[in-house]
């Protein structure tokens, strides 16, 4: 969902020499176009992906769920079965054992995951998923390939492999499935 002040778009970055502006069905799309617009591109298919899952996640009862929330229950399921440490997710997601264990409080709230003792040291607790949990991955799974589907009948789904192929190509393999991205925008 784009920030909207008087029916303008906010937080974007602006080249004043043009008049049309970046997400006008008239802006040019040309190799002459600004450099800072591919990221901005890429970033805001990302953010109509997630926002549109999470509204569609929201309508179907998850209205607590969160883009963090996705992050934090890969970082969880990571783990497997038997579930990881708040230390090993705070690792995986790029962020402090107190900021992560805070995202798990919240997770154990809503009902997504919850803690159990790890049988290998009383010492440390184990979060992992719960069956709520399992099931909002997989309805977001489903989300994400109906999301898919209409920017294959929007672009034609040759092209969208095309993007998909062209990215793989160029995304280091090392980074294309990181799960640290909020803590990558997050403040400094």
């Amino acid at each position: 969902m784009v920030d909207h002040v008087v029916g303008e778009n906010v937080n974007q970055v602006v080249d004043l020499g043009k008049e049309v502006p970046l997400n006008s069905p008239d802006s040019p799309a040309s190799p002459d176009s600004p450099a800072f617009e591919l990221p901005l591109l890429l970033l805001g298919g990302f953010r109509t992906l997630i926002d549109r899952l999470h509204a569609r996640l929201a309508d179907e009862g998850h209205s607590g769920f969160r883009p963090a929330h996705g992050f934090a229950m890969q970082a969880i399921g990571a783990g497997g079965p038997g579930g990881t440490t708040a230390s090993e997710i705070g690792r995986r997601l790029g962020v402090s054992k107190q900021a992560a264990g805070k995202t798990v409080d919240r997770l154990l709230a809503l009902g997504y995951a919850e803690r159990a003792d790890d049988p290998a040291d009383a010492r440390r607790k184990l979060v992992r998923l719960t069956p709520q949990g399992h099931a909002v991955l997989a309805r977001s799974a489903a989300v994400f390939d109906e999301l898919r589907a209409e920017w294959s009948a929007a672009l034609g789904a040759d092209r969208v492999r095309a993007l998909e192929t062209d990215l793989r190509n160029v995304v280091p393999a090392e980074t294309a499935f990181r799960l640290d991205a909020t803590s990558w925008l997050g403040t400094p």
